[in-house]
């Protein structure tokens, strides 16, 4: 028979979940919030309202679920534009809507295939195998509830697509066009993302990919290429083929002890402004929409830090809603559902790491404080 499949069949998935970390919606919601965060770390509550304060100078609020519905909606919009028939779904790890209401919801509209688009474009424990170990568990809850059985699979590490890094050089020169006309040429770039402690850092990856094998393991490898990658297109753009840059971390949140990737934004605004520089943009690589860890460490925090110092900043916009990355998330799902019918694909991807694996390895991003089920993986 021939076969009538058209370029945007997403057989044999049925269902896309977009999963996030989820944030608070009101006061009343930020302890309760921060305590699933850190649920089973005996984190007291009075410490736990401490950590708080940086919500309640937002009202209590954290952007990112609104940053999760308009990307909700990009998406649907797009998979309606280009004709991909496949419901999409949201859920979050820790608060409302949760991932295990949106599992039952996805079960109960009778699909059992389902793709996970997670917000978080990189290898590592916290941002790729703590969201399919939270998968595992859901899938659990509804196994235990009797629910049909749901086959679960994670797109693949999407921070070297040209939909997620073309819309940062773009935002990048924004940022850039925003200084003052005196110093925007020997403006410096800062490219930020979440810092994690440095054993965790290097056991990030696959056990095969070379890139688990580099200093800091794959995490700082793919946040690397990336940095790269924008680096050389300002240069192109702008002319200035000199221009400083560095891979500098923030929201470090453990214990004083525990070695920690580094340089903290703030210390390195320090050191810029001491070693002569004019003006510093900062990038935040790291993260897919404004959140709380955007607006407040680096618009409230680390602008605080540069004015304190007299060193003129801006931040780059993060990729958010983006037509560009949505269209991105539909040529993974494509990818993805063309691979699992054993078809040849051509894996979009920017950069000298080449795409990412489609399935993690069991030993991939291992759990640092004991080991637990993950869904999604070999």
């Amino acid at each position: 028979m021939p076969d009538t499949r058209t370029p945007t069949d997403p057989a044999p998935y049925d269902a896309l979940l977009l999963l996030s970390f989820g944030g608070p919606e009101g006061p009343e919601d930020v302890v309760p919030f921060l305590e699933n965060v850190t649920r089973g770390r005996g984190i007291p509550k009075e410490r736990l309202t401490e950590v708080g304060k940086h919500y309640f100078l937002f009202g209590g609020v954290s952007p990112i679920n609104a940053q999760n519905r308009a990307l909700l909606a990009a998406l649907r919009k797009d998979f309606a534009d280009h004709g991909l028939d496949l419901p999409v779904y949201w859920g979050n790890r820790n608060w409302a809507p949760y991932l295990v209401d949106a599992l039952r919801e996805i079960a109960d509209d009778g699909h059992r295939r389902v793709l996970v688009l997670a917000t978080s474009a990189y290898a590592g424990f916290s941002g790729c195998r703590q969201y399919r170990e939270n998968l595992a568990d859901a899938l659990a809850r509804l196994a235990a509830e009797g629910r049909p059985e749901l086959t679960v699979d994670k797109l693949r590490h999407f921070y070297n697509h040209p939909g997620f890094v073309r819309p940062m050089i773009d935002a990048t020169l924004a940022a850039l066009a925003e200084l003052p006309d005196a110093v925007r040429e020997n403006a410096r770039l800062a490219f930020t993302t979440h810092s994690i402690p440095t054993a965790m850092a290097e056991t990030s990856g696959a056990p095969d990919d070379p890139a688990r094998g580099t200093p800091g393991g794959a995490y700082v490898a793919q946040h690397l290429d990336v940095a790269r990658l924008i680096a050389d297109a300002v240069a192109e753009h702008t002319g200035v083929a000199d221009r400083p840059w560095q891979l500098v971390y923030q929201s470090r949140s453990g214990a004083p002890h525990i070695p920690w990737l580094e340089p903290d934004i703030c210390d390195h605004l320090a050191d810029q402004h001491a070693d002569g520089a004019e003006a510093v943009v900062m990038v935040p690589i790291g993260f897919v929409s404004d959140h709380m860890e955007v607006k407040y460490d680096l618009d409230t925090e680390a602008v605080a830090k540069a004015a304190e110092l007299g060193l003129p900043v801006a931040r780059a916009a993060t990729v958010g809603d983006d037509p560009r990355f949505a269209a991105a998330v539909r040529d993974l799902v494509l990818e993805r559902a063309a691979a699992q019918r054993g078809e040849p694909v051509t894996r979009c991807a920017l950069g000298a790491l080449g795409p990412s694996h489609d399935v993690c390895a069991t030993a991939c991003c291992p759990n640092p404080r004991a080991p637990r089920p993950a869904a999604a993986e070999a």
